[in-house]
């Protein structure tokens, strides 16, 4: 199936009302591939039909990307023009609005250098620090959706027909978002429902700590006092409500990042930079990665481990249903946005700071004192099973179950 023009019209309608929510008069900034090129002409003419103002276009082409780092002296790689910095936080400074395209190729720089990518990267995101604080403190909305690519679709169906895997992508995801619904923007609505209820259940419990347990998991994580559970849609400094993720169907909090001890093995695959990390094992003690190990990408993981001071510390903790749309479709994605909303899930590096009380008023040596993580990263591994057990645990040491055999196990979720 090649979608339609009402069908990618259908998404985009979703996307700029119920995805990143431009309002009348805000400007908006779009990351694509070149690939999304259809769907982006659909973004833009929603965005203008929503009353935005200064829609501009940051078209991204990977193979360019993959020559770039081919070539490009490492000097060059760590650079990042002021101009680039300058654009995104000027953006940000006058309140606009940011929606990402996100569907990479998983393979695209397996052959690369693992340092040099780890370098190029660390290089942006500092370069970029100030204006990732706009994007995880909701000063103003965000959003990312996918799109399928050939070379995206090729790999999660493991196959050399690119038409076939291609349309095939575009049903999963088209089911997956909603948009094969009468009214998605109502069914999103709904959805959020459940996951506001959730949320709330566990805001009001305000748990000590979270043991977990399964064939890949035997973890406590400690929860900081006055955390905050999130899920669904969020809501900027504007008051405009926004779905960041779409697809999302996890409700999540940040870990007091000095309190995670014991094992955890992925589920699925983790695509970094353009690189896979598979059959990986993590063990915490007081909060740090002190071993590691992978059989596929371990030079890529060490590099990743060693980003900065946090990277070794967790950020996120994430509950997903076993049964989730995602998890149902029985496919792998290489795709964090779609694999995390698969599976529950972790995050080394930085936490969220509206993940505790008033953290969004506060500097990271402030975050740190109440356990919120910092760093350059924000990487999202899954750990979720079928069999996978999460009890909270009460400041008076009682055990009560939120996840039970992979499902919900709160009334009403």
């Amino acid at each position: 199936m090649v979608p339609t023009k009402e069908q990618l019209s259908k998404y985009a309608h979703l996307t700029i009302k119920m995805g990143v929510n431009v309002q009348k008069g805000q400007a908006l900034l779009i990351n694509a591939p070149i690939e999304a090129r259809q769907f982006v002409h659909h973004l833009v003419e929603e965005a203008y039909e929503a009353g935005s103002e200064d829609v501009q276009v940051n078209w991204i082409d990977e193979v360019l990307t993959k020559k770039r780092y081919d070539h490009e002296p490492l000097s060059v790689l760590e650079h990042v023009p002021n101009w680039v910095v300058e654009r995104q936080m000027t953006h940000a400074k006058n309140g606009g609005a940011v929606l990402n395209i996100h569907a990479p190729n998983p393979d695209l720089l397996e052959d690369v250098d693992a340092e040099r990518v780890a370098k190029a990267s660390k290089a942006r995101s500092e370069a970029l620090k100030d204006f990732k604080k706009y994007i995880i403190n909701d000063k103003i909305q965000w959003s990312i959706v996918s799109v399928p690519t050939e070379a995206w679709a090729k790999k999660i169906f493991d196959t050399d027909d690119a038409d076939k895997a291609v349309e095939d992508l575009w049903k999963r995801i088209f089911q997956i978002i909603r948009v094969d619904q009468d009214d998605p923007i109502q069914a999103w609505k709904d959805h959020n429902e459940t996951l506001f209820h959730i949320r709330d259940y566990l805001n009001d419990k305000q748990y000590d700590a979270l043991e977990y347990s399964s064939e890949y998991v035997d973890l406590t994580v400690k929860l900081p006092e006055n955390h905050v559970w999130a899920g669904g849609g969020a809501v900027a400094e504007t008051g405009a409500s926004f779905n960041p993720n779409m697809p999302t169907e996890e409700v999540f909090t940040a870990p007091d990042f000095r309190g995670v001890n014991g094992t955890v093995q992925n589920t699925k695959p983790l695509n970094y930079n353009g690189n896979l990390i598979d059959d990986f094992k993590l063990t915490f003690k007081d909060g740090e990665v002190v071993e590691f190990e992978a059989g596929k990408g371990e030079e890529t993981l060490k590099h990743l481990l060693d980003s900065d001071e946090g990277s070794k510390y967790l950020g996120e903790i994430a509950l997903v249903p076993h049964s989730s749309p995602i998890s149902q479709s029985e496919l792998v994605f290489f795709n964090t946005l779609y694999d995390e909303n698969a599976s529950c899930h972790l995050a080394l590096g930085s936490a969220y700071p509206t993940n505790v009380e008033g953290g969004e008023k506060l500097e990271d040596e402030e975050l740190k004192e109440k356990g919120i993580n910092t760093s350059l990263i924000h990487e999202d591994f899954m750990v979720g099973s079928a069999d996978l057990n999460v009890y909270g645990v009460t400041k008076d040491g009682d055990q009560e179950p939120i996840i039970k055999d992979g499902e919900w196990a709160i009334k009403g979720a």
